[in-house]
């Protein structure tokens, strides 16, 4: 069977870990027509639950230190290497780009379903980075559903972070890892 080119992009995709990625990242518009090809997602009712926010440059740091005092006030007893880690997390990569997913009140639309539409954006931007040769890793842990965190970086009430989409040039080659085998996972439904 022949493999359309397509579906090796597919095939090739993998994470970068977000501290393997460094500068350059995407220039403004790169990160733009990168945008326009993770926007083309299956959006019943075209409801757009979804928008974007930009952290790059200092900005990075600062949320870090943010992070870093948010931990703290979540647990006191919170460990210096763990402390550490939540003030670097935003640091290595040049460029995240927050996938805020906004559902709307619709009686046809779900909001689960809203929800799904704003994670196909973020699998959809790790494709178009890669497809412009940067490494990139959709990344959450706590921060994502930390509703303090929600109001530092001006979510709106119902908002939710549906991932932090770390990008930037990698340092080094990242291996393949095993992936599951499609046809122990499929079942037919026979009535």
């Amino acid at each position: 069977m022949s493999v359309p080119p397509a579906l090796h992009a597919l095939d090739a995709r993998r994470s970068v870990p977000a501290k393997q990625l460094g500068e350059p990242g995407p220039d403004p518009d790169t990160l733009l027509r990168m945008l326009t090809s993770a926007v083309r997602v299956p959006d019943h009712g075209k409801l757009v639950p979804y928008r974007f926010l930009r952290i790059a440059g200092d900005a990075r740091h600062s949320l870090g230190t943010f992070l870093a005092d948010r931990a703290v006030q979540r647990d006191p007893q919170v460990s210096a290497a763990q402390l550490d880690k939540d003030r670097q997390r935003f640091s290595h990569a040049p460029l995240i780009i927050t996938v805020i997913a906004s559902p709307r009140p619709n009686p046809k639309v779900p909001e689960a379903e809203q929800l799904m539409t704003a994670g196909c954006v973020c699998f959809a931007l790790l494709q178009a980075a890669q497809a412009f040769g940067f490494g990139a890793q959709w990344l959450t842990a706590w921060m994502a559903f930390d509703p303090a965190v929600h109001a530092h970086l001006g979510l709106a009430e119902g908002e939710q972070i549906a991932g932090f989409i770390h990008i930037g040039t990698p340092k080094t080659e990242v291996p393949e890892r095993e992936r599951p085998d499609p046809a122990a996972l499929l079942q037919d439904w026979e009535g």
